[in-house]
């Protein structure tokens, strides 16, 4: 009779699950099934193991745990990106995606069904210890990551401000693996930074999409434009892991007057979205060169895809990372959440980037700086400054002053400089607009539409 009533009561708890899930998913329509057999029947067999785990295990277990594990196995099952998150792991993405949290800086995913880097966020330990795109992560403290979840890889890297956590990588092009030991730190999301790489071209860091990209964006641009007027923008979505689908529409619609940003498609019909540009007096006309790299990912593969199809700017870089699905974020009565996939989007032009990603208009590898070497004498031209008695020269700068430089600006200035030589992307993009600038401006030559 016991026996019986746990039981019956098991049943009324799953059911009502079930139930609740297929309205609230199906926003109370019919539930949609993927056969037409009904899934009840089957439901027998997990109570069947549940009652023999109750009944037969060496030590007693706690239902709620042994359900929850249940769970996270089935959402587990159906792609890398779907994952169930307990109450305390869904307050923390959602602290994550509003400002900061305490780890190492990395995005990850299961890919081929090893836990791998998509990128280091920028400034983070995870970048500084050289962490790239593309490692896989084989060890967690000594521990095998195979079979392990998202979640619980997330879960084991994060940790307390200032401990260590070890993970062990195989690298391509690396014969041994590698062993990095990181010290967790406070991860500050700031999305977006910028410079001015020379007068009128300027260049804008988007490391992630959250909450604030598009206000930060917009901030940035402007402070860009008081150092005077711009005539090229470099927008570097290299590494960028991607982040909220409406920020990656904001900042598309940004540089866009018209035409479609993104299309979704999913299952419901309340997942079909077409997203449109809209008019909004600005005049940022300017040329644009996009960065992108094997580390641009799912919302920056969004705004790459906008820009290029509706022709408002010159993809530069390598193939993205090809992740062309949206998953939606759905709370759950007790706390917990389940973020699970509902659609894959499209390009304006139609295009499916799952797996195949972003195709850059320009292939551009990068290529690290080479250390540098004592350089030798540079052959001295003789010159007009060169001459005894030589008249001064004009110069437009007003001087400083008391003679005293402003300090921050140099900063920018050396920033810059450092960019410039460092990244061969960053200065072929900018040697892009500058040649843009000097054909545009000849009479008879147009290269804009």
């Amino acid at each position: 009779m016991k026996l019986n009533k746990f039981k019956v009561l098991f049943y009324f708890l799953v059911l009502s699950i079930f139930i609740t899930g297929a309205l609230f998913l199906n926003g109370g329509e019919k539930a949609v099934t993927a056969g037409t057999e009904e899934p009840y029947p089957d439901l027998e067999i997990f109570t069947e193991v549940l009652r023999q785990i109750q009944e037969n295990y060496v030590e007693p277990q706690d239902s709620k745990k042994l359900i929850y594990g249940a769970v996270k196995g089935m959402v587990q099952s159906l792609d890398p990106h779907s994952s169930f998150m307990t109450k305390d792991e869904y307050q923390e993405l959602m602290l994550e995606t509003k400002g900061s949290f305490t780890g190492i800086g990395i995005e990850i995913t299961i890919k081929d069904s090893i836990l791998t880097v998509v990128s280091p966020i920028e400034g983070t330990p995870a970048y500084k210890m050289g962490l790239k795109a593309g490692d896989k992560i084989i060890q967690i403290e000594g521990k095998s990551t195979k079979n392990m979840t998202l979640m619980d890889a997330v879960k084991r890297i994060r940790g307390p401000k200032g401990t260590k956590v070890k993970l062990t990588i195989l690298r391509e092009g690396e014969k041994k693996p590698l062993v990095f030991s990181i010290t967790r730190d406070v991860i500050p999301l700031k999305s977006v930074r910028s410079l001015l790489l020379e007068p009128g071209i300027g260049y804008i860091r988007v490391s992630t999409f959250q909450s604030r990209t598009a206000k930060d964006l917009d901030a940035a641009i402007k402070k860009l434009e008081k150092e005077g007027m711009l005539k090229g923008l470099i927008l570097d979505l290299r590494n960028n892991p991607g982040g909220l689908l409406s920020q990656a529409i904001e900042v598309s619609d940004y540089f866009l007057e018209s035409g479609v940003i993104v299309t979704t498609k999913g299952r419901k019909h309340s997942q079909d979205i077409v997203a449109r540009a809209h008019k909004d007096g600005g005049t940022r006309n300017y040329p644009m060169i996009v960065l992108v790299n094997g580390g641009s990912a799912s919302a920056a593969e969004i705004v790459a895809g906008a820009l290029q199809d509706n022709k408002r700017a010159v993809i530069l870089g390598t193939r993205t990372f090809g992740k062309g699905s949206v998953q939606t974020i759905l709370p759950l009565s007790d706390g917990s959440a389940l973020r699970l996939t509902t659609a894959r989007y499209y390009t304006p032009s139609g295009r499916s980037i799952q797996l195949s990603g972003i195709q850059p208009d320009i292939e551009l590898a990068f290529v690290p700086p080479k250390k540098k070497k004592e350089k030798k004498a540079e052959k001295h031209f003789f010159r007009e400054e060169d001459l005894e008695r030589h008249m001064p020269g004009e110069s437009k700068e007003k001087p400083e002053k008391g003679g005293k430089q402003d300090v921050s600006k140099t900063a920018k200035t050396e920033k810059a400089k450092e960019l410039i030589e460092r990244d061969n992307q960053v200065r072929h993009a900018l040697q892009l607009l500058k040649t843009w600038n000097i054909f545009s401006q000849m009479k008879g030559i147009s290269i804009t539409e």
